[in-house]
């Protein structure tokens, strides 16, 4: 078998099918067709099923790609085995965070990886709903990605995305008030205090709308949304003039002039900040040296221990 194809096969299911492996893989959607129908051959088993207009992975071809995983680290760890040789393994190095994310620990990261010498990182803002971020794996190196405190496990489409996880912090998530403000001057906010107040909210499926949905059921009464923004510092802006309260992440936001961060009590608010890898990719010289460092940066940010965090694992 290729491990080119096996490598195609896994994508089809991580991404969810033959176009959306196609843009990740910088093929055409024939190209990736003909690579599945050639190892389809070889294997003389169904790889793949339509679904409506759609295509994805049978059992034989879940089963196929995620031998294809094994194949990918064992292939990156035979040239890792070789890069710890090199007195100056060289590389580039794909890093994504969603934006609040970005401007926490990018900055950081830059210099500290500036001083490696051979190692060229370029970073990217990707922020998407959760369910989205462990299929940004398969086009970039280390995602930085970040889910509500607490919440299930990072899961992909399909059993072929098997990724890994490495824990960097828990940064709370404040209600923040504009100055002046009755709960302005507050040591903590209840969830009751915010009955009835306009909130400015996230679009749903992204993790912070998890926690204003805690705080709604603990105050017994649904928000009042009257705007959705993902952009954390239009929300700030929007919160300075008045126009409703919101929750915006503490180690991001916590030197603001413009608005008041006030402690949520009885409502766990928080969100955690993960990195997550290809399992093959996560065995690169270069990607692990990024990885220390940013890991490194984390730490100077939210402490040296996540609370509750696990050690880095690989989640199917």
């Amino acid at each position: 078998m290729d491990a080119r194809s096996l490598d195609v096969l896994r994508t089809v299911g991580s991404q969810g099918g033959i176009t959306a492996a196609a843009r990740t893989l910088h093929l055409t959607p024939s190209a990736v067709s003909q690579q599945v129908a050639v190892l389809q051959r070889e294997v003389g088993v169904a790889l793949t099923e339509r679904v409506g207009r759609g295509l994805r992975l049978t059992a034989a071809g879940e089963a196929l790609a995620l031998a294809a995983v094994d194949v990918a680290v064992a292939l990156e760890r035979a040239r890792a085995a070789c890069d710890a040789f090199l007195e100056r393994p060289t590389g580039t190095v794909r890093v994504s965070s969603f934006q609040s994310g970005a401007q926490l620990l990018l900055p950081g990261l830059l210099t500290r990886v500036a001083d490696l010498d051979g190692i060229t990182l370029e970073a990217v803002d990707e922020d998407v709903a959760q369910d989205d971020f462990v299929a940004l794996t398969d086009d970039i190196d280390i995602v930085v990605a970040h889910r509500p405190d607490p919440s299930a496990p990072w899961t992909s489409r399909s059993g072929a995305g098997a990724v890994r996880v490495v824990p960097l912090l828990r940064e709370p998530l404040d209600v923040a008030v504009p100055v002046g403000h009755p709960l302005a001057d507050r040591a903590a906010v209840l969830p009751a205090d915010l009955v009835d107040v306009p909130w400015i909210a996230v679009r749903e499926g992204f993790p912070v709308a998890t926690v204003l949905a805690a705080i709604a059921d603990r105050s017994g009464g649904a928000p009042r949304i009257v705007h959705r923004i993902n952009d954390f510092h239009v929300i700030e802006a929007l919160v300075a003039a008045g126009h409703g309260v919101s929750l915006l992440p503490r180690y991001t936001f916590g030197g603001s002039t413009r608005v008041r961060l006030v402690p949520l009590a009885e409502v766990r608010a928080g969100r955690r900040v993960d990195a997550l890898l290809r399992p093959d990719r996560a065995e690169r010289v270069v990607v692990r040296r990024v990885l220390d460092e940013l890991r490194a940066v984390a730490a100077d940010v939210g402490g040296t221990h996540v609370p509750g965090a696990p050690a880095p694992h690989t989640a199917a």
